[in-house]
């Protein structure tokens, strides 16, 4: 490699090397030291010449950045509403004994599926048997007195002339009948009163549903007096269907009460519990309250779901999602696509001339991945949906054409700056 050295510094050297040898070998004079430390600098100055003087026509302007960018994807939309609310049973029975006596028996375990009129507990029927033996013979005395008191009325009740009887008298056998057959009702009353007390010996289910655990076992005396004083059994809890209550705002009962006055469908909800990712527990709307909380501004509103495998319990807690906003026409972008701006959401776009813009949008619901946009975004825009740290506001970029899709599978999982300030969505059918 040549390197230039300026005509000065070559003749000060050549003068250097004609000097007389006078001086001792071995050690160089001080001109010669100097004619090499120069020829050195002359070297190195060279080199750094050449390298910036080559340096600016080897660097060649940077090539944009390529990103793919598609239109808004437009879909029907059904927005939800969220709540949390509990579920509870559609019945629920205290079971209570209607006779006193002792438990002789048990017919269930706890926490068993129970149908109406299945046996449960058997109150020592004895007592009652005998009390029903003793109200039939009283029906079989009455019934002897009756046919009694008819036959001696049918005897003078056909009397004429010398042979009737004073109108006392057969006044008096006539109100014999009378009370003899008030007696014989009275007689067939207790029967069936005693016999109510042996049906209720048995005491059976009176709803279908989940039973809980017992509370009083075999052997312990119990009392089936005073109503809602007697000794308390068990409970059963009706869960096909099951009842799920939440609180909902003002706008919801308005929004219910003008539907039921246009006549229209229950609205229909969805239900996941606290383990799981889907809503996959669809039911509609049954019941609002007659009045709402003057404190908070809600009103206790009910949805039944089926339940027929009996795997939701009354007591748990759901998040459930409401078809409030109805179906509507939204524009989605990638929930990627989605960038801070301090304390705006931007979306990133490229015009007509190549140059990224970063344009203000309103966010809705995330829908399969995919996020709602509000407001702020026209159909005909072209957004980024790759390569989102080269695509920079203001730079100019090389585009490919995109394409966006929903991805069904993709979990809705509400994290990060791009959370969303709406309820939840899903696309329609």
């Amino acid at each position: 490699m040549n390197f230039p050295v300026s005509p000065e510094t070559l003749a000060a050297a050549e003068a250097e090397a004609e000097l007389p040898r006078s001086r001792p070998r071995g050690r160089p004079s001080r001109g010669r030291q100097a004619a090499i430390a120069a020829i050195a600098l002359v070297a190195v100055a060279g080199i750094g010449w050449k390298t910036f003087s080559h340096s600016e026509a080897d660097a060649a302007p940077m090539a944009p950045a390529v990103v793919q960018a598609a239109n808004p994807l437009i879909r029907d939309v059904t927005e939800w509403d969220d709540y949390v609310g509990r579920f509870a049973p559609s019945k629920s029975v205290e079971v209570r004994p209607r006779v006193s006596g002792a438990i002789t028996q048990l017919f269930f375990k706890d926490g068993d599926f129970v149908r109406e009129g299945q046996p449960l507990f058997t109150v020592d029927p004895r007592p009652y048997r005998a009390a029903l033996a003793e109200a039939q013979a009283e029906v079989a005395s009455a019934q002897s007195a009756l046919v009694l008191a008819k036959s001696d009325y049918a005897r003078v009740a056909g009397l004429k002339g010398d042979e009737a009887m004073a109108a006392s008298e057969v006044d008096q056998l006539r109100a014999k009948v009378r009370a003899a057959t008030a007696a014989l009702a009275a007689a067939d009353a207790r029967v069936r009163q005693r016999s109510l007390d042996v049906e209720f010996a048995t005491v059976r289910a009176p709803i279908s549903g989940r039973i809980s655990d017992r509370r009083v076992d075999v052997g312990n005396l119990v009392s089936g007096e005073n109503g809602t004083g007697a000794t308390l059994l068990t409970t059963i809890n009706a869960v096909s269907p099951i009842y799920f209550t939440f609180d909902a705002s003002e706008a919801l009962f308005l929004k219910t009460q003008r539907e039921k006055a246009e006549h229209k469908d229950a609205a229909n909800v969805q239900v996941r519990l606290q383990d799981e990712a889907a809503y996959r527990w669809n039911g509609k709307l049954d019941f609002t309250d007659n009045g709402l909380d003057p404190r908070s501004g809600t009103i206790r509103v009910r949805a039944v779901l089926d339940n027929a495998d009996g795997f939701l319990t009354p007591g748990m807690f759901g998040n459930m999602r409401l078809a409030e906003g109805g179906t509507v026409k939204a524009m989605l972008v990638p929930d990627d696509a989605i960038q801070s701006d301090q304390a705006r959401k931007v979306v990133l776009t490229v015009g007509k001339d190549s140059v990224v813009a970063a344009k203000p949008v309103e966010l809705g619901p995330l829908v399969d991945g995919l996020r709602v946009i509000r407001s702020g975004l026209a159909p005909t825009d072209r957004v980024v949906i790759s390569n989102y740290q080269a695509a920079i506001a203001g730079a100019k970029v090389n585009t490919r054409r995109g394409q966006i899709a929903a991805d069904p599978k993709a979990a809705a999982v509400v994290s990060g700056p791009s959370a969303p300030v709406a309820a939840q969505a899903t696309l329609a059918n």
